[in-house]
């Protein structure tokens, strides 16, 4: 069929792969950093010129890498709002990222529409800082001519399809990407037009929101653009997720997202119901602490980095010689627990080794996440697989334990730009539809990634005890933390 290629626009670069539409094979790669201007000193700026998206994109295309691709997808960071006038122009830089100005308006929004079941009813979703709806509230209260002027709703990758398009009156994005915005229900399928008026004070028009399969259109050199995506999504395409699997991604925080075949309404806001970007459905549950409490771990125990502490941890046993960590160090979002700490539980004289503290550490962190998981579960999501990601998943303390902790088979992909690869092979299938060769309801079939696949074989009862006890001390800590 050809050579497609996925453009991934992560807050800090661009990377593209060009691959081969049938395989999915990886023939060519680019990549370049975002030109930053303005970032606080040890973190990312809150405003970011989208041009600085077009300039590294044009350095990562450098050397001839698009040569003889047919179609491009496009993959880029969630969460950010790009402000245009009447006339297409940005109305004030992109507001991107985890933008802590605007959580006094996620506050604002939350006792606006009712509280958080009636969010979670309107559009899936409870207002967090980050989301676009928010930060519409934020820029309301803020910068009130600005907001006056925008005309205009876009977010990072509907901006990107749109440049590359040649700036047509059609604007599109896709049900990924709108489904994290707080004003589009991955439920009904529609836009909540009324809570864009609700946070920022008027109407504004919106992108059209085009099936998985569709293309954006045609640039006027003749290459296919599809639907875009968020990097999430499109991560799950790349990965080749689908029923019965799970993706627990290890960051600081931490979060849980499966495949399911429909939306899920959760009044409790611990899940955030987004759409995929094959016409699915993909409910994420999120966790304040994953590897934070690992790094916690490693500066009390005087590890030098996670690799000694993991060294440190495989000296103990399961169960960590009865030390129990509920590793609430940021509080906890999941379950509610925003403003608790962490505890240690089941101190013995012989208990007190670094070895054993170090083991609890990560079973804590694991447990934590088994937790998030179970909340999908007891929605019915069916888990049967899990892929882990992060560098931390490559720690042999955090192999040995999750397999049994997770009561499933658990897959460790080789590190690989996902994201770029769904962004591709959503091309393929843009392209393959638009030639007649590939089924709309079912993306190509490509060979999934190079992984290592650990099973809880016999360490999956004490693995279940181990969990037990955390889940003892959890509800003796915290009584009807998941309850309420």
């Amino acid at each position: 069929m050809g050579i497609v290629a996925g453009l991934d626009s992560s807050p800090d670069f661009t990377r593209i792969v060009v691959c081969d539409a049938d395989t999915g094979a990886v023939l060519r790669q680019g990549y370049a950093p975002h030109p930053m201007e303005g970032a606080e000193s040890g973190g990312r700026p809150s405003d970011v010129d989208p041009q600085a998206w077009l300039l590294s994109l044009g350095e990562a295309a450098g050397g001839g890498l698009l040569e003889g691709v047919q179609a491009i997808g496009v993959s880029s960071q969630q969460n950010a709002v790009v402000p245009l006038d009447s006339q297409g122009n940005t109305v004030r830089p992109a507001m991107v990222g985890g933008d802590k100005r605007a959580q006094v308006a996620a506050a604002d929004l939350l006792d606006a529409l009712g509280g958080r079941e009636a969010w979670a009813q309107a559009v899936g979703s409870v207002p967090q800082a980050a989301q676009p709806v928010t930060k519409l509230r934020w820029l309301a209260k803020s910068e009130p001519e600005a907001a006056a002027r925008t005309a205009v709703l876009l977010q990072a990758h509907d901006w990107l399809v749109w440049q590359l398009l040649g700036r047509p009156v059609r604007r599109t994005t896709d049900r990924g990407g709108a489904s994290g915005t707080g004003y589009w229900s991955a439920a009904t399928g529609g836009y909540r037009a009324d809570l864009v008026e609700l946070a920022l004070g008027r109407q504004a028009m919106l992108p059209e929101v085009i099936g998985p399969s569709d293309a954006a259109g045609t640039t006027p050199e003749g290459l296919l653009i599809s639907a875009g995506t968020g990097e999430t999504m499109a991560a799950a395409l790349g990965l080749g997720i689908g029923l019965g699997d799970a993706v627990v991604s290890l960051g600081a925080s931490g979060s849980v997202m499966a495949v399911h075949p429909e939306a899920l309404v959760d009044q409790s806001g611990m899940i955030t119901s987004l759409a995929d970007a094959t016409g699915m459905h993909l409910p994420v549950v999120t966790t304040l602490n994953a590897v934070r409490t690992l790094r916690g771990a490693a500066e009390l125990v005087g590890a030098a980095d996670l690799e000694a502490l993991s060294d440190l941890a495989m000296k103990s046993t399961p169960g960590s010689h009865g030390l129990v960590m509920l590793p609430y160090l940021e509080g906890e979002r999941t379950p509610n627990l925003p403003h608790t700490a962490g505890t240690l539980a089941g101190l013995r004289r012989e208990s007190m080794k670094p070895e054993h503290f170090a083991r609890a550490a990560f079973e804590g962190m694991l447990c934590g996440l088994a937790d998030a998981l179970d909340v999908l579960r007891g929605r019915g999501v069916d888990v049967r697989r899990i892929f882990l990601l992060g560098a931390a998943a490559e720690l042999p303390a955090v192999q040995a334990a999750a397999p049994a902790l997770f009561g499933a088979q658990v897959v460790v992909p080789q590190p690989a730009d996902y994201a770029a690869i769904g962004a591709a092979r959503q091309a393929a299938w843009a392209l393959g539809v638009s030639q007649g060769t590939l089924d709309p309801r079912n993306p190509p079939a490509w060979q999934g990634p190079a992984a290592q696949v650990l099973d809880p074989g016999d360490e999956l009862a004490v693995g279940q005890a181990v969990r037990q006890q955390f889940v003892s001390v959890r509800e003796q800590t915290h009584p009807g933390a998941f309850r309420a």
